[in-house]
Order: structure tokens, then C-alpha cells, then sequence
């Protein structure tokens, strides 16, 4: 599986922005779960957001109410929409896919910067 993420940048503290995520695969792979992880300077990469294919999702306390994930299973794509953006939520931020024989594959990571 290999994953494109778009849509970082940079923006001010309370803007949004909306992060995308092709994945290609092959035609035997199934993907079960999508997500994003991001990691911020001098920090662990941490959870933000996941979604299962059925459409259940998990969030980071620290985006609750704030950020939205989404995927378009047809198209393989997964979209994180965050809003109310703040200083600490500068990152970069990585997309996840967890496939169902248990394999975690990432992108490359899109950079996100808020400016307070």
C-alpha cells in the first residue's frame, strides 16, 4: 500500500484546514482501517484521528470536536477536516492504513503550521 497525503500549509490560530490521503494498493489487499497520526517537534508521533471501513471512528481527546475524519472507501481515500486550529496542534501530520492481515503502512507526512 502507498499512501499521498495533501492539503498541509501554513494557517492561523482558528482557521481550518482539510488533509487528503490516496492509497494504492494492489487488488488481494483490503484495507480495514484509515487514519492520521501526527508528530510535532521534539515529540512522539500520537494518534489524531481513525476510521474503519464501516465508519467507525476514534479521536485524540485534543481534537474532539474540532477535527473530522472521513473515507471515501470507493476511492480509497481518507480526509481529516480541522477546524479551530490552534498553536499546538502544529504538526506533521502522517496517514495511517491498518490492513486486514494486520499490516500498518504510512505516507510521507504533510506539514501543518499554525501561527498564533
Amino acid at each position: 500500500v502507498q499512501l499521498q497525503a495533501s492539503g498541509g500549509g501554513l494557517v492561523q490560530a482558528g482557521g481550518s484546514l482539510r488533509l487528503s490521503c490516496a492509497a494504492s494498493r494492489s487488488g488481494e489487499i483490503v484495507i480495514n482501517r484509515m487514519g492520521w497520526y501526527r508528530q510535532a517537534p521534539g515529540k512522539q508521533r500520537d494518534l489524531v484521528a481513525t476510521i474503519t471501513s464501516g465508519g467507525s471512528t476514534n479521536y485524540a481527546d485534543s481534537v474532539k470536536g474540532r477535527f473530522i475524519v472521513s473515507r471515501d472507501n470507493t476511492k480509497n481515500m481518507v480526509y481529516l477536516q480541522m477546524d479551530s486550529l490552534r498553536a499546538e496542534d502544529t504538526a506533521v501530520y502522517y496517514c495511517y492504513v491498518l490492513t486486514a492481515g494486520w499490516r500498518n503502512f504510512w505516507g510521507e507526512g504533510t506539514l501543518v503550521t499554525v501561527s498564533s
